[in-house]
């Protein structure tokens, strides 16, 4: 048994995941299993972390590691505690996300999918998050924020240092 574990509870869930799905198919519940693994084992899918999530769904770790490193939504690498996923295609290009991702990483001296000295930020330009009419976007956590200004980057930058933005 690997030395990494889910929390109790958070293995009930997984089983219960894998419940859903006919027996022999546990592979169906990969991705919502690596999304608890990267939440609760370190922000991150690192190959021991998916080789962890492999044995608990009885997979090869190749299929774990084929999942995890085709979908945007895993990190194959430490990240900071603010992950700034700012759109970058058609609608958001075209009112200013390229001046936004200027402005982050000029403030935060980085560059895309680095993060910041302080360890709190990694900018991880994305593909279309699926808010056009609001562009240009960006994503932190399980918010949205629309119709960005390099003034709303500074506030939104400004609250997270001072842990008054909420991620979920």
């Amino acid at each position: 048994m690997s030395e990494l574990s889910f929390k109790p509870e958070t293995l009930d869930k997984v089983q219960q995941m894998i419940k859903r799905y006919p027996e022999g198919k546990s592979k169906s519940a990969l991705i919502p299993v690596l999304h608890l693994a990267q939440t609760e084992l370190g922000g991150w899918l690192s190959v021991p972390v998916m080789d962890y999530v492999a044995e608990v769904l009885n997979l090869l770790p190749i299929e774990v590691y084929e999942v995890a490193t085709f979908y945007s939504m895993f990190n194959m690498k430490p990240v900071g505690k603010f992950v700034l996923e700012v759109c970058r295609t058609g609608p958001c290009m075209l009112n200013g996300s390229e001046k936004i991702l200027d402005h982050i990483r000029t403030s935060l001296n980085i560059k895309d999918g680095e993060t910041s000295a302080d360890g709190l930020f990694t900018l991880k330009p994305a593909e279309c998050l699926g808010a056009c009419g609001y562009a240009p976007m960006m994503q932190l956590g399980d918010f949205y924020h629309e119709n960005l200004t390099t003034e709303k980057v500074d506030e939104i930058l400004q609250l997270c240092r001072e842990g008054q933005l909420a991620l979920n």
